[in-house]
């Protein structure tokens, strides 16, 4: 019998057989067995207790002496509860059905007549395989959790912990804020993540593309206009810097805004004033700017097409966003928290990533960043047929790790070299010291003394 207080293991009996259905219920004490003698019984089970386990007769009625309900039956098991282990039993066509049976998903296959000890042994350890499952995934959404920073953002990586660490630090201060970063490096996540931190956080943040934005539409989505100041102004409509007051107003792609209206922004952060368009009243405005670009500010600067006194007004402090390419290990650790997100709506079988895929995911350059990831990862959920993701899924070919800086230092490049690696030994071991000396080819004393070396956490 089970210990007092533990979970009762549940397990799936599908046998037709009456006088086996019997042997079978008393054999397996350890375990809450649930009995059903067809595909209806079976699956109305199956939603109702969830085992973890099943083991399934093929031949069931009405064509007990073939496979044909046996398949069906399992196909609705697995398209029911993807992550059930399913052993199928059966004496029919013997290596023909055990294999057609694991293509089409069961977990393991045992060939009548039954021996109970030897089918028990099977059922205990699809029960053990199930147990670790459930803690890998329990540890793994541990360790998304652990690695979330300013905004909700997920990042193992010290360049980009570095990041959020600054923002918060400015975040409490009255200082325009400027996020310098290629697209889709998270700009956007990381002003709300410092609105949030600061003492706005009770007001609005409110965010506008200004390249997304025609430019004489624009003025009026900034400032706001007044009923009747051009055709189609049908009421007097806030800008967004308005809508913002008492909060945080984020401009991203600010070089995008056109000079003309460069001086009208100006006028605002000088004054703290806006004027609606038509408007002839100054209406005082506590608006924070939080503004980003992808852009070469001070290129434009230099050719005129950015005013410098506006740049010194919006950069007051000025943070530069890492690329993904620069964040080691991080690309892992996002493609698994995509697909925790994706897979349970768009396709439930999958479960996580091949091997193959994890090293195509690392290796990759990424020059869409994280927003690159995120729709690569998406595709692949859905176009997986198997539990895993592959690399043919990704439609990924391999990029490189390898940076083309020349090092002058030998002691510096093994040191930095030294890091990624064990950086991403780490996220795809998910923190397991085994696992990553494993992947790095050392042993684990080694691993630890490298860490305790480089300062790095484990």
């Amino acid at each position: 019998m089970s210990e007092s207080g533990a979970k009762i293991r549940k397990l799936l009996v599908v046998e037709d057989d009456p006088g086996l259905q019997t042997q079978l219920k008393w054999a397996y004490e350890d375990y809450q067995v649930l009995i059903a003698g067809d595909h209806d019984a079976a699956i109305e089970l199956l939603r109702a207790e969830e085992p973890e386990v099943v083991t399934l007769d093929l031949g069931l009625p009405p064509d007990p002496d073939g496979t044909r309900e046996g398949f069906r039956t399992l196909t609705a098991i697995l398209e029911a509860k993807p992550d059930t282990k399913v052993v199928v039993v059966s004496g029919h066509g013997e290596r023909a059905s055990a294999l057609a049976a694991i293509a089409s998903g069961a977990w393991d296959f045992y060939q009548k007549p039954i021996d109970i000890d030897e089918l028990g042994l099977i059922v205990r350890r699809a029960f053990h395989v199930r147990e670790l499952e459930v803690e890998n995934a329990r540890l793994a959404q541990q360790g998304t959790s652990d690695n979330r920073v300013l905004g909700g953002m997920i990042t193992g990586a010290p360049e980009m912990q570095k990041v959020a660490r600054t923002i918060e630090r400015v975040a409490n201060l009255d200082v325009s804020v400027m996020l310098l970063g290629a697209s889709g490096t998270g700009k956007e996540l990381l002003a709300r993540g410092l609105h949030e931190a600061s003492g706005r956080r009770d007001g609005a943040f409110v965010a506008i593309n200004c390249a997304a934005i025609p430019e004489n539409l624009l003025e009026s989505e900034l400032f706001g206009h007044e009923k009747g100041a051009f055709t189609g102004a049908v009421k007097t409509t806030e800008g967004k810097i308005e809508l913002a007051h008492g909060g945080t107003l984020f401009l991203d792609e600010v070089g995008d805004i056109p000079l003309p209206l460069q001086v009208k922004l100006l006028r605002f952060l000088q004054e703290r004033t806006i004027e609606r368009i038509g408007g002839r009243k100054p209406i005082a405005v506590d608006t924070r700017i939080v503004c980003a670009t992808h852009r070469d500010l001070d290129s434009m600067i230099a050719e005129q097409s950015f005013r410098d006194d506006l740049y010194y007004r919006l950069a007051e402090m000025v943070v530069k966003i890492p690329s993904l390419a620069d964040r080691p290990g991080d690309a892992v650790l996002l493609a698994r928290h995509f697909l925790h997100q994706y897979a349970p709506t768009m396709n439930p079988a999958v479960r996580g990533f091949a091997p193959d895929a994890l090293q195509a995911i690392d290796e990759g350059r990424w020059p869409g960043n994280v927003r690159e990831l995120e729709n690569r990862i998406k595709r692949a959920v859905i176009m997986a047929d198997g539990k895993l993701v592959t690399k043919d899924d990704l439609d990924l070919a391999n990029g490189t790790a390898d940076d083309d800086e020349a090092w002058l230092n030998l002691r510096s490049a093994r040191e930095a070299a030294d890091r990624v690696a064990i950086r991403r030994a780490m996220t795809q071991s998910e923190g397991n010291i085994s696992a990553a000396a494993k992947l790095l080819g050392i042993s684990r004393p080694t691993l630890y003394d490298l860490l305790k070396q480089y300062r790095m956490q484990a």
